[in-house]
C-alpha cells in the first residue's frame, strides 16, 4: 500500500479546480457507523417510500471497501448548478434549477474519470471508482466527512461558501491520501425556514425527510400514482423541487455557475404555461434529449402536468 504526502493532496484539489468543481475534500474509506443507526431507522420506517434502491445493498452504502478492493481514500467533489437565468412565465410549471441543463451524471462522470486519470499518471499507480448516483453511496455523508459542509435541517450538504446549489460526485481509490482534518461545524442553528416552508411537510423533524411526502420524490421517483393527499400543496412544481434551498439563508452566497453543459435549451426557460400545457413527444425530446429530466419519461411529465391542472 502507498501513502502521499499531503503535496500530492494539494495536486488533486488543485486539479479539480481546474476541471471546473466547486469544491473538493478527501476522507479515509472507512466504515460509516455513525450513520448506520440513522439510516437504518429510517428505512425502518419506510420514509424511502417506492425507492426500494435505498434498502438494498446498505453494506455497501456503509463500506466503501465493498464497492472498491482495498479502498483507502474516498475524494469529495462538488459541481455548482446555480443558473443565472430562470424560468421567464412566473405562471409555468416550475422545474427544479438542477434540471435546466445537461443531465449532471454524464458531465460528473466525465470530470472525475479526468481527475482520475490524472491521479494515476500524476501522483501514483491506483484503482478506483467514479460515483455520481451510479452506486449504493451516502454521498453527502461522505462530503461532510471530508470537510465540504454539514447536512443541514433540509437533509442537504450545506457549505458556509458555497450554498447548496450543487452536485456531489466520489472518487473511491486504493490509494492512501491525507484526510482533511477539519469537520464543518453545523451552523443552521435555530433557523427553520426549510422546515417552516416545505409545503407538503416532507421535513417531519430536523434533519429528517419523509420522502413520501416530498414533491420531488412524487415528481421522480414515483411510478405510480401521485399521492392524491398531496393535492394542492405543489406549488406548481412539475419536477423536482428548490423551495427548501431557495428559502436558506446560507444560498444567499450561492453565485452562477460557469459550467457550459448547464446551460438551458434557448427555449426551455422561455416556454409559457400553455405551452407546458400543449407538449407533445417530439418537443419533450427535443428539450430533454441529455436531461435529467428524461428520467421521469414523457408520460411521467404528463403525468405530473395533468396533476398540477388538477390543483388549479
Amino acid at each position: 500500500m502507498m501513502t502521499t504526502s499531503k503535496i500530492a493532496s494539494d495536486q488533486i484539489k488543485a486539479k479539480a479546480k481546474e476541471l471546473g468543481f466547486l469544491d473538493c475534500g478527501i476522507s479515509k474509506a472507512r466504515f460509516l457507523a455513525e450513520e448506520k443507526d440513522r439510516l437504518l431507522s429510517w428505512l425502518h420506517k419506510d420514509m424511502h417510500g417506492g425507492m426500494q434502491y435505498m434498502a438494498n445493498n446498505i453494506d455497501m452504502r456503509l463500506d466503501p471497501g465493498l464497492l472498491v478492493d482495498n479502498a483507502r481514500s474516498v475524494i469529495s467533489v462538488l459541481l455548482n448548478y446555480f443558473p443565472v437565468e430562470k424560468q421567464a412565465d412566473e405562471q409555468a410549471p416550475v422545474l427544479s434549477k438542477y434540471a435546466y441543463g445537461t443531465d449532471y451524471h454524464f458531465v460528473m462522470k466525465d470530470k472525475l474519470g479526468k481527475l482520475l486519470r490524472f491521479i494515476q499518471s500524476e501522483i501514483a499507480p491506483c484503482e478506483g471508482r467514479c460515483l455520481v448516483d451510479s452506486a449504493p453511496v451516502l454521498d453527502r455523508a461522505w462530503a461532510a466527512r471530508a470537510g465540504l459542509g454539514w447536512i443541514g435541517k433540509n437533509t442537504n450538504l450545506l457549505s458556509a461558501q458555497h450554498g447548496s446549489f450543487f452536485f456531489i460526485g466520489e472518487l473511491i481509490i486504493d490509494l492512501e491520501l491525507p484526510a482533511e482534518v477539519r469537520k464543518v461545524h453545523d451552523h443552521c442553528g435555530t433557523c427553520t425556514r426549510c422546515i417552516d416552508t416545505c409545503p407538503t411537510q416532507a421535513l417531519v423533524a430536523p434533519y429528517v425527510l419523509d420522502a413520501r411526502r416530498c414533491i420531488s420524490y412524487q415528481t421522480i421517483e414515483n411510478h405510480n400514482e401521485i399521492d392524491p393527499s398531496l393535492k394542492g400543496k405543489f406549488e406548481n412544481r412539475v419536477f423536482g423541487c428548490d423551495i427548501c434551498q431557495d428559502v436558506c439563508p446560507w444560498n444567499l452566497k450561492a453565485e452562477v455557475h460557469h459550467e457550459p453543459a448547464f446551460i438551458a435549451h434557448p427555449r426551455l426557460l422561455k416556454l409559457t404555461k400553455e405551452e407546458w400545457a400543449d407538449m407533445d413527444k417530439p418537443m419533450f425530446n427535443e428539450l430533454f434529449r441529455n436531461s435529467a429530466v428524461k428520467r421521469t419519461r414523457f408520460e411521467g411529465l404528463k403525468r405530473n402536468l395533468k396533476f398540477l391542472e388538477e390543483e388549479s
